[in-house]
């Protein structure tokens, strides 16, 4: 933002987040919106390379950890009634009874080929 004082022109410095903004926008503008999305998949696969898979499930863990600590167990159990009570408005009455049959079925099945190895 430029401000004029008598003849001289005094550029008032601009805040991190708004040359953040500005940035990005010329980058959005140069290159199109899906460039973030192809440098992330690039950065993402690199990081998959150079790390292994099993950083992903370490990081998601400690993250994991992290907001139990910082919200308590009382909040993912408030989230996980909410997530819940959504689902039970939105699916048709027998959805409960059918996902639960289908979840035996597959235990059923992983059980009588663990013992076929004899």
């Amino acid at each position: 933002m430029a401000t004029k004082v008598g003849q001289e022109v005094k550029v008032a410095p601009m805040t991190t987040s708004e040359a953040g903004r500005k940035g990005g926008t010329a980058v959005r503008d140069k290159y199109g919106p899906d460039y973030y999305q192809r440098i992330g998949k690039k950065g993402g696969t690199a990081l998959k390379e150079k790390r292994g898979s099993d950083y992903y499930r370490d990081i998601a863990k400690k993250g994991g950890r992290a907001n139990v600590e910082k919200y308590g167990p009382d909040h993912f159990a408030a989230m996980g009634k909410k997530g819940g009570n959504t689902t039970k408005r939105s699916q048709p009455p027998d959805f409960y009874s059918r996902i639960g049959k289908l979840g035996g079925a597959a235990r059923r099945g992983k059980r009588s080929t663990a013992g076929t190895d004899t």
